[in-house]
């Protein structure tokens, strides 16, 4: 006897791998993007990765990443930015998705945005994963940015202020 368990699309069995409704509509890919920022005043410091492969190589950008199958939004960002920099145990919020048709060269990716806030800059910050290098930059002085994480920025710092 099985347990029928229906979800939007999917049909799960106990035990068994689901059953995947196939549709011809595209779908996109989803990305999470992590704004990281101190509590400095009066401009905090936000917390950037040098991409390490293409698009964007050596450009710097937001820690983030694409969505695991299995993975909640928030495990997704929370294990992103974990990767990239070496920083656990950090509250995020979601502060927007991103969806412009043009926003990442390698397809129709949307990405979902979450803002942390920290007391101090964290030191013990190590480039891992796709990431070149991570450092702490001044949102007041930020380098060109990668994607539309210029745009994902200031949305943060709008729904902080």
């Amino acid at each position: 006897m099985f347990n029928l368990i229906v979800l939007t699309n999917y049909l799960f069995f106990d035990n068994i791998s689901p059953i995947v409704y196939c549709y011809d509509y595209p779908r996109p890919s989803v990305t999470v993007d992590i704004v990281l920022l101190t509590d400095v005043k009066p401009y905090p410091e936000v917390l950037l990765i040098q991409r390490k492969n293409p698009p964007f190589q050596n450009t710097w950008a937001l820690p983030g990443g694409f969505l695991e199958m299995e993975e909640t939004l928030e495990e997704s960002a929370l294990r992103e930015l974990y990767e990239e920099t070496n920083i656990s145990n950090v509250k995020l919020t979601q502060i927007g998705t991103f969806g412009h048709p043009q926003r990442d060269p390698r397809g129709r990716v949307i990405t979902v945005a979450y803002v942390g806030i920290i007391p101090s800059k964290i030191t013990d910050i190590r480039a891992g994963s796709d990431a070149g290098e991570v450092a702490w930059y001044s949102i007041s002085n930020l380098p060109e940015l990668a994607f539309d994480h210029n745009i994902i920025i200031h949305t943060a710092l709008e729904k902080i202020i």
